[in-house]
């Protein structure tokens, strides 16, 4: 394999304004493809909006989703795609012909669609489907894999999508800064955003704290470290709907480190460089060779009724 530029970026989008969606990932993927990034990444539902689809009805749903990939969204991103000759992968709302509601994110290049995967566990809106697949794919001669947002919180999830060959895992999440049992969640104040010029350092802390990029570090960096993966993490910065996020896009190496992370506050990405060295290099490696099965094939695969929950921002509760 050669090494590739991958970009995740973070943006503030609008709810249900695909357009000024797409034209912030469109300029967005010109500034990466001309600073030589192979692919960009950005976040969970970044073409629709996420957080206002709360509280839509069945029949909204089903006018703001699409089909993928012949829907005008996923044809704008292949457009976007090959105008700046960069792999583009975004999250939309998808309907299939039997109006069933997919929270979806797609890969495309020039040529059209590489990779489409649906949320295992999705929340926001009592609609939505849940997916029934894992998703590994090549992408630029490397094998790649997807899971949205809090299906990388089931540690099984990342493990199976390892296993099933993806070096690189894309994590695209709308996550962080809301209610939670865990301590020091909740929001953070959206006056915070609305004064961000003037006072940045007081954002800066409650983005950084408890309520947001500490707890991403306890549990993100060892996604990647414990399967010797390389993770694309991207999430939106700025007002969702009335929830203020934090961003912090990053890419975590197979080591754990992270390797580029946005910083500023506002729409931005960061590139990192992916080479395959690290990935024989790194502890997870020499853990999943030294894996027993035998010992725990039937304790994994027991019977047990997931608790599916659909609707958890409904209640004003996070996915932690």
């Amino acid at each position: 394999m050669d090494s590739i530029k991958i970009a995740t970026a973070q943006f503030e989008n609008r709810s249900g304004d695909k357009e000024y969606n797409l034209s912030r990932m469109e300029f967005l993927a010109g500034r990466a493809s001309r600073e030589e990034s192979d692919v960009i990444a950005f976040h969970e539902c970044s073409v629709t909006g996420y957080t206002f689809a709360r509280n839509l009805s069945k029949i909204q749903m089903l006018e703001l989703a699409e089909p993928v990939p012949d829907g005008p969204c996923t044809q704008r991103l292949i457009k976007i795609a090959a105008a700046n000759n960069i792999v583009v992968l975004a999250g939309l709302f998808e309907k299939d012909s039997f109006d069933n509601i997919y929270k979806t994110y797609v890969c495309v290049d020039k040529n059209g669609l590489v990779a489409k995967y649906h949320k295992l566990h999705p929340f926001v809106n009592e609609h939505i489907t849940p997916g029934d697949e894992y998703c590994v794919f090549d992408l630029l001669g490397w094998k790649c894999g997807i899971l949205i947002c809090y299906d990388n919180n089931i540690t099984e999830n990342v493990r199976a999508t390892r296993l099933l060959g993806a070096d690189i895992i894309f994590m695209p999440h709308v996550t962080m800064c809301t209610p939670s049992p865990r301590p020091g969640a909740g929001f953070c104040d959206p006056e915070l955003w609305k004064n961000r010029d003037s006072d940045p350092e007081s954002l800066r802390k409650e983005f950084d704290g408890s309520k947001g990029r500490e707890w991403l570090m306890k549990w993100l960096p060892s996604r990647a470290y414990d399967n010797a993966i390389y993770a694309i993490f991207s999430n939106p910065i700025g007002m969702d709907d009335d929830q203020l996020k934090n961003g912090c896009s990053m890419i975590i190496d197979p080591f754990g480190d992270i390797i580029a992370e946005c910083r500023t506050l506002g729409d931005d990405f960061v590139t990192a460089e992916i080479t395959p060295e690290k990935l024989t290099q790194a502890g997870g490696y020499r853990y999943l060779k030294a894996r027993r099965p035998d010992l725990y094939r039937d304790i994994i695969g027991q019977p047990h009724k997931s608790e599916q929950k659909v609707a958890w921002l409904n209640r004003g509760e996070d996915k932690s």
